[in-house]
């Protein structure tokens, strides 16, 4: 019976949600699908009293009693998370609105994203503790309670896991693969080494003895001309010419 039941909340669950989204996109009756909407909780309700009833009549506690305390855990916690996501994407579709934004994959905005998800994961877990522990003092048989005991056994490691997954992202947060690809390659041929250290220009030996040359010669023709400029006889001096001499000779 309880089996059944969590699988009648799960199902109304979707068909709540489909319906709510409906009336508000479709329908355009933002009001009723809202109300629709805040029905979901209603499921998580019922079945903690057909729980607490069956066990009050009398029933062993069992695996069944367990795991509904947890889809009671974690719907709790996690119910909004999808009725949110459901939202976002019903109107873009529905609704023409923008496209819902994904998740980060990268840098520290991918770890910001999964110590939220780890904060529901250990909220949905406490909550099933906290269930089964209800449980178990309503129960208060020792030999009946152990099924609940090993669920909440179960919850720790859900919890240890989620929380090893959100510290293994902040110790070595997610990059991109061609990141590092494009990194290898730019280290050769840029300004710099592989190991990031700048490398000394180096002038080509060929270009320092050439222009070496190129200065020697140019200081030998300058001595040169200086002294054939030196040695060379003086110039016979110019004088203007005298118009009465031409006179006197006409």
């Amino acid at each position: 019976m309880i089996v059944t039941l969590i699988v009648i909340c799960e199902v109304a669950f979707w068909v709540l949600l489909a319906v709510g989204l409906a009336l508000r996109y479709l329908a355009k009756l933002p009001r009723a699908g809202a109300a629709v909407l805040l029905c979901e909780p209603l499921l998580e309700v019922v079945l903690l009293i057909v729980t607490a009833i069956d066990l009050r009549n009398g029933a062993e506690p069992d695996w069944k009693h367990g795991l509904a305390a947890v889809y009671i855990g974690f719907t709790a916690t996690h119910g909004h998370y999808m009725v949110r996501w459901a939202d976002g994407h019903a109107a873009h579709l529905l609704g023409k609105g923008e496209r819902p934004a994904k998740p980060p994959r990268y840098g520290m905005a991918h770890t910001v994203h999964e110590w939220k998800m780890c904060g529901r994961a250990l909220g949905g877990t406490a909550l099933a503790a906290v269930l089964l522990q209800a449980a178990i003092w309503y129960v208060d048989d020792a030999s009946q309670a152990a099924p609940l005991r090993e669920w909440q056994s179960r919850m720790g490691v859900v919890a240890g896991i989620s929380l090893l997954i959100a510290v293994s992202y902040t110790i070595w947060p997610k990059r991109p693969k061609h990141a590092g690809r494009s990194g290898q390659r730019s280290g050769p041929t840029g300004p710099t080494g592989p190991t990031g250290l700048s490398r000394p220009t180096r002038l080509p030996e060929r270009a320092e003895s050439g222009s070496g040359t190129e200065r020697a010669g140019s200081g030998a023709g300058t001595e040169r001309a200086e002294t054939e400029s030196a040695t060379a006889p003086p110039a016979a001096p110019r004088y203007p010419a005298d118009p009465w001499a031409a006179r006197v000779r006409k």
